[in-house]
């Protein structure tokens, strides 16, 4: 996985009063859990936006003061209207414990069923994984050169070392549809 640099600074004060000031300042509250105890701090919004408006998944490297942390992004919550970033959730990584987190989906080559005349349709654009965070690919790459029209992908066709998917097993990854063209030639065939 990327890594990518944050600098967060402790939050002294909590509650609604102190969360308030902090999101008028222009800064994000955030906790990190998994460790020993858990961490209350707040980022800028400037500093996290590359992290948060993007596909990628990253390990964060995260410094709290003096303090240094590895972490991934568990939650984030947003404002129903203005749609502005309210709070993360961030959870702490080691070499033993294992995570979940979602990683995206890639699909590579030219399907069979779209030369026939079929739709190529990505059904889950990311996969829920659970494993030891160095194990954890930048995305999951799915060759579909040979799907041919009506076939699919599953969830149980998937095998990445190391890691567990946590999706449901009959859960459509990628697919090829028929279309109307495609269907109209196989009756004009008929």
């Amino acid at each position: 996985m990327k890594t990518f640099d944050l600098n967060g600074s402790p939050r002294t004060e909590l509650g609604k009063k102190a969360t308030k000031a902090c999101r008028a300042a222009d800064n994000v509250p955030c906790v990190l859990y998994g460790g020993e105890e858990n961490i209350n701090f707040y980022a800028t919004t400037s500093d996290l936006r590359k992290l948060i408006y993007t596909p990628d998944v990253y390990v964060v490297n995260l410094t709290i003061g003096k303090q240094t942390k590895k972490a991934v992004l568990k939650e984030l919550q947003f404002h129903p209207v203005t749609d502005a970033l309210l709070h993360i959730d961030f959870l702490e990584v080691n070499d033993k414990k294992p995570v979940e987190v979602e990683i995206p989906v890639k699909l590579i080559g030219l399907a069979e069923g779209v030369k026939a005349g079929g739709k190529l349709s990505l059904e889950m654009r990311k996969l829920k994984v659970k494993g030891i965070y160095t194990d954890i690919p930048e995305n999951i790459v799915l060759d579909v050169t040979n799907l041919g029209l009506g076939k699919k992908i599953q969830v149980a066709d998937i095998n990445i070392d190391k890691l567990q998917l946590m999706n449901a097993k009959n859960a459509v990854v990628a697919q090829v549809k028929l279309t109307r063209a495609a269907r109209g030639a196989a009756a004009a065939e008929a």
